[in-house]
């Protein structure tokens, strides 16, 4: 036998070996329930990826949304009930957490855009992407998987399978595409209708008979909880459900911890050389907490913003219960928006990153560094 046959024996075995691999770690089930689905094609390994329960769209998207108007959905939606916004142009539309418990996915379109408004409760994670790729449009829903705690989604057109938190394909056809993620915010009904009165609600009419208003994983979101599902190493820097507000700028990460956000609910500050802003002053009510959302304890409905407007970094403070710019006393609410003042009707820029539990944001970007406040200099 010479050496070059016995090294193509050695690699035809290897590939052999690799492709039963793959095999093992796929049942029987999952051949028939993913028909679609290329299993050899992936950036993550199989074993990384764990059932979560329920199966294939065990929970399921929701497809074809209907809408309320504010005034209707006051009739089910507390005040400070958490919802996710989201804003295209000038059409606005908020998405109650208590429906996205039991759904996870809503394929929606706004303003021309075909969206994906996503949240996995486990990882305390909202997030909203543009469903087109490659000049598609895709629908998503469920795998019943998660993957370091994150929910799994796949598309219906590939049946390739997504890391919700990240947006990448990871297994499949379209594995190591990006999803484009789009801006959103997680702020009190009241504060959704404030801004944008005659926006959209999701409705509870979505054809499902479930229990909206209750939260399936109470106590989940107190800190000392450990993280469902979850085998990696917890980074030791933050306690794993202690909530963060990323901010992504520069090419660079940082965390702002919830608990100091408690204590300096504007903080103004900069990354990789461009200025942002976090507004945290407003409250929200915690769906991850008490059995009925609406009794939910109070926390920050944290959002963080580009402070550079016409070529000046604008610098803000918190007065009574208001936030001001100092350049011009404009007042702004918690979605970036100028209320009064000779800025009225402008809008900051959100800052890509949002709201979610450290240990899940550190488990996919462990690079990140977690912001620590400058000490204040003793006046004379």
């Amino acid at each position: 036998m010479t050496s070059a046959f016995s090294r193509a024996v050695v690699v035809f075995a290897a590939a052999l070996l690799a492709a039963a691999s793959v095999r093992a770690q796929l049942a029987v089930e999952d051949c028939q329930a993913w028909p679609k689905t290329d299993f050899s094609r992936r950036t993550v390994e199989l074993a990384e990826i764990q059932f979560g329960g329920p199966p294939k769209d065990g929970i399921p998207a929701i497809d074809r949304p209907r809408f309320d108007s504010a005034s209707q959905a006051r009739d089910w939606l507390a005040p400070q009930e958490p919802v996710i916004v989201l804003r295209i142009g000038r059409a606005a539309r908020a998405y109650p957490l208590q429906i996205l418990m039991y759904h996870e996915i809503v394929n929606d379109s706004l303003a021309g855009v075909p969206v994906a408004v996503t949240f996995c409760p486990l990882c305390n994670a909202s997030l909203v992407f543009d469903r087109r790729l490659d000049g598609r449009t895709l629908d998503f829903g469920t795998t019943g998987r998660l993957r370091k705690s994150d929910l799994v989604m796949y598309d219906r057109q590939t049946e390739t399978w997504w890391q919700q938190f990240t947006g990448e394909g990871i297994v499949g056809a379209l594995a190591g595409r990006q999803l484009r993620m789009l801006p959103s915010e997680v702020v009190a009904f009241e504060e959704f209708v404030a801004a944008h009165p005659a926006g959209e609600v999701l409705s509870r009419r979505t054809g499902h008979a479930r229990p909206y208003g209750r939260n399936p994983y109470r106590g989940y979101d107190r800190v000392g909880q450990n993280p469902f599902l979850f085998d990696d190493p917890v980074d030791p820097r933050l306690p794993a459900m202690e909530r963060v507000l990323a901010v992504s700028l520069g090419g660079r990460t940082r965390l702002h911890p919830f608990a100091q956000l408690d204590r300096q609910a504007v903080v103004n500050e900069a990354l990789g050389g461009i200025p942002y802003v976090v507004f945290a002053q407003a409250r929200v009510r915690s769906a991850l907490d008490a059995e009925r959302i609406v009794d939910g304890r109070l926390i920050p409905a944290a959002g963080a913003y580009l402070r550079s407007l016409d070529g000046r970094a604008l610098e803000f403070a918190q007065r009574e219960s208001a936030i001001v710019d100092s350049q011009t006393g404009s007042r702004w609410n918690a979605l970036g928006e100028a209320v009064a003042g000779p800025l009225k009707g402008r809008r900051l820029e959100a800052v890509p990153g949002g709201v979610h539990f450290a240990f899940a944001w550190l488990a996919f970007r462990p690079d990140s560094e977690i912001y620590t406040p400058q000490p204040t200099l003793p006046t004379r």
